[in-house]
């Protein structure tokens, strides 16, 4: 009995895994964007994105450090001028550690930074057996860049758009997963149709060569219909095993790409529920415009623009550098020694560089900046004219394959009813054998363009979604 009972839950196991498993164009779709190797590269680079405009922010924070040299040990002998001008070697055995404490902080329009500092110094001489210690309790200074490029100016305008074109462009990204995985399944559905119509013209050509040969018997019909008839049967077969071929080959591709880890057999459905849309043009112009990360691009392009030509100026021109600093030090023989009456501790300079003679080096920077913005601008307006058409483009052909479907349908359906009417009146001897062939054709044909049709609507579909990153069937952005 249990031997028995194995074996029926074998056989029910077998016959569960030789189910195919029936898949939507949507169950696709969500499948690529959770488990494709596409969408998780457009998380992470979503992810990568993310921490570089968190580095970028930290920097206009404030930055708290602590450095030095500890222990900073030195034995030699040093080359040391006698009063008579002679040198002597002398030996040196000490040891001479520093350490920092110092809080700064950027400011952005301006370029410079300020700081707090804290600083303790402590030097042992072991040939004397003497330690001196010097300190900054406290200190306040200034770094201000003059008359020089600010970068941090312009960063603070153009990492922000950065930031926000890569979570756009991470949007994109999963449309165009959408997109890529539609046509992996159309490919499919294709593959899997050719096989169902080469696979019942196989049954139809034996069944009517068979009927044809009993009918040469009865003297109904010619050797040559027969010929003909054999021939489509050879036909057929060669038709059926290389559609076989293609479906496995489209198979395998559409696993590939959606990660699918499932052995069971693909079997897909024909999505004929279309959504009837009336998408106005200008509203996806302005969606476009609104959400996708090339517009956003167009302004970080313009904008990097300006700042290379800001940066050509000011780098070819006087560049200075001011320097300040306020607060206490002192010495001492003990550590306790430093915060005891501190002296007061200033410090100022300004640094400079100005050319004089660069044989017109500045110039022509500057003019090459110049003219790579002006290149910028037209190429940022060729750009948006092409954006705009492939809109245009897409909404157009969209409104017209809703048509298409439809007409496509109608066809599909005339088509199977004609063929099936001509195969009846074949067996009747009423029709010739190549007028069957040749609604067999155009049956055949009539499916195709209906599977096609198909394919080219959510082809379209998809694409002005990518084109918008609009939701046109629920009227909303889309956002993941």
């Amino acid at each position: 009995m249990r031997t028995l009972y194995t074996q029926l839950l074998l056989l029910i196991s077998s016959i569960a895994v030789a189910q195919p498993q029936l898949l939507t164009l949507d169950e696709v779709v969500q499948m690529a964007k959770s488990q494709s190797i596409s969408a998780k590269q457009a998380a992470t680079q979503k992810q990568t994105s993310y921490w570089q405009y968190r580095t970028f922010q930290a920097g206009f924070k404030p930055q708290l450090s602590l450095d030095g040299s500890l222990p900073n040990f030195e034995r030699s002998f040093i080359q040391v001028t006698q009063p008579d001008g002679t040198i002597s070697f002398q030996p040196i055995s000490n040891n001479n550690s520093v350490l920092n404490l110092s809080l700064s902080q950027n400011i952005a329009p301006t370029g410079g930074s300020v700081f707090v500092q804290k600083q303790i110094q402590r030097f042992d001489d072991f040939q004397r057996n003497n330690r001196l210690y010097n300190g900054i309790p406290f200190a306040v200074g200034l770094r201000q860049p003059l008359f020089q490029f600010n970068q941090m100016k312009w960063d603070r305008r153009i990492e922000p758009l950065k930031f926000e074109e890569s979570n756009q462009f991470f949007i994109e990204s999963m449309e165009k997963v959408t997109v890529s995985a539609t046509g992996y399944y159309f490919d499919l559905l294709v593959a899997q149709v050719n096989l169902q119509i080469a696979e019942k013209n196989l049954s139809n050509n034996d069944t009517l060569y068979k009927i044809a040969q009993h009918k040469l018997e009865l003297g109904k019909i010619s050797q040559n219909d027969i010929l003909q008839l054999q021939m489509g049967v050879l036909t057929a077969k060669k038709e059926f095993a290389s559609a076989r071929q293609n479906a496995e080959i489209a198979s395998l591709s559409l696993r590939s790409y959606m990660g699918y880890r499932d052995d069971r057999k693909l079997e897909l459905v024909v999505p004929t529920q279309i959504t009837e849309l009336t998408i106005d043009v200008q509203k996806a112009l302005n969606e476009a415009f609104n959400n996708r990360s090339d517009a956003i691009a167009f302004r970080r392009k313009a904008l990097e623009a300006q700042r290379d030509v800001d940066k050509a100026r000011k780098d070819n021109g006087l560049n200075a550098t001011l320097n300040a600093a306020f607060g206490l030090s002192n010495r001492g023989a003990n550590l306790g020694d430093i915060y005891i009456r501190p002296q007061d501790r200033e410090y100022l300079e300004v640094q400079f560089v100005l050319p004089i003679m660069t044989w017109g080096r500045a110039q022509a920077r500057t003019e090459t900046a110049k003219a790579t913005q002006q290149l910028v601008t037209q190429t940022v307006e060729q750009d948006k004219l092409t954006f705009e058409q492939a809109i245009y483009t897409q909404v157009t052909l969209l409104q017209m394959l809703q048509q298409q479907v439809k007409l496509t349908a109608e066809a599909d359906a005339i088509g199977q009813q004609r063929y099936q009417i001509a195969q009846n009146r074949f067996i009747l001897s009423d029709l010739s054998v190549t007028d069957l062939g040749i609604a067999m054709q155009e049956k055949d044909r009539a499916r195709r363009d209906a599977i096609l049709a198909l394919r080219d609507y959510w082809t379209a579909f998809y694409t002005i979604r990518l084109l918008t990153l609009y939701d046109f069937e629920r009227n909303e952005k889309i956002k993941y």
